[in-house]
């Protein structure tokens, strides 16, 4: 009786090959281009202070409206985060405050107290976003148009306006700095980010019949996926009478825990429905993230090595790199 415990005929011999083996066997593997090699390559450029890579930029301005009627789905977190991202891989970005609270404006640093101008201005009396627009203390290509509490009463005051919901349209294709590179030149925006506030009500409108794509953050749990089916009700409506242009180009996960077989759960639910919308790039759950706007900063400046920070530098790479130009 053969007891051996030596390999079986049958079944192949398996060899560990040396480095030098693969590399003379595959001339185009290179493992400086896996993830976790990009990933690793990035975190070292950042704390050695090195410049990211600046990306091309697009032919005209990308317009996006990053909205989800869900609250505490990091819809303003992932609007200024990714704006700042934006600006680091070489982007002009205008980020226009559509929300009353004005969260966005304060983690950019930008003045918003009551009385200044701001996007009320802008939908109510016509006022142009040149007048309105702040630059960005701690980023020199980052312009703001902030939200005062006075646009809580923007939606009464609208309701008898004519083309109520083509306002903030009509304004942002006033801006000069808004167009092709022809039309504009090298100071263009590249890209409108508009933050909405958590409700499908005419503010959120406007910024829908405003913008061509539209972000939508999703929070890796099972109650956000419930009201992801009234939002994209809203936009075919949208797109069926107001805004034929207007498409769901990027859906990214947001909180993302990677140790929880929910959040594992619902990015593949996501992931399957949504395929060609959904983000490589999900974010984690980041204490970083959350502490940066107490200092009037993105967690981009606040903490750049943090894996918040890297992670939506990725994501805005992969909109960047999305733009096809």
């Amino acid at each position: 009786m053969d007891v051996s415990r030596g390999t079986p005929a049958d079944e192949p011999v398996r060899t560990v090959r040396t480095a030098a083996e693969l590399a003379e066997l595959s001339t185009d593997y290179d493992d400086h281009q896996t993830p976790l090699a990009q990933a690793a390559q990035r975190t070292v450029q950042v704390r050695q202070g090195i410049p990211h890579e600046q990306l091309r930029r697009p032919a005209s301005t990308r317009v996006f409206v990053v909205a989800n009627q869900k609250g505490g789905v990091g819809k303003t977190t992932s609007t200024v985060n990714i704006a700042a991202s934006l600006t680091q891989l070489g982007q002009r970005v205008l980020v226009i405050d559509l929300d009353p609270q004005g969260n966005a404006s304060t983690a950019l640093n930008i003045d918003h107290h009551r009385g200044t101008l701001s996007t009320y201005d802008a939908l109510v009396d016509g006022t142009p976003l040149t007048e309105i627009a702040q630059q960005c203390p701690e980023i020199s290509d980052l312009w703001v148009v902030p939200a005062t509490i006075d646009l809580a009463g923007a939606e009464i005051e609208l309701v008898s306006v004519v083309a109520r919901e083509g306002r903030l349209k009509k304004a942002i294709l006033g801006h000069p700095r808004v167009g092709s590179a022809d039309e504009v030149g090298e100071e263009r925006f590249d890209y409108v980010l508009i933050d909405c506030p958590p409700s499908l009500g005419l503010l959120t409108l406007n910024a829908l019949v405003a913008a061509s794509e539209m972000l939508i953050p999703i929070q890796a749990e099972y109650y956000a996926l419930e009201g992801l089916g009234q939002l994209l009700n809203t936009v075919e409506m949208v797109k069926a009478h107001l805004n034929q242009d207007l498409t769901v180009s990027t859906i990214l996960l947001t909180m993302y825990d990677g140790r929880t077989r929910l959040a594992a759960g619902v990015a593949a639910e996501v992931r399957e429905h949504f395929s060609g919308q959904v983000l490589k790039t999900s974010i984690p759950r980041s204490v970083r993230v959350s502490e940066a706007p107490s200092y009037a900063q993105t967690v981009i400046t606040y903490d750049p090595t943090s894996p918040g920070a890297l992670s939506y530098l990725e994501a805005a790479r992969e909109v960047i790199e999305r733009g096809g130009n």
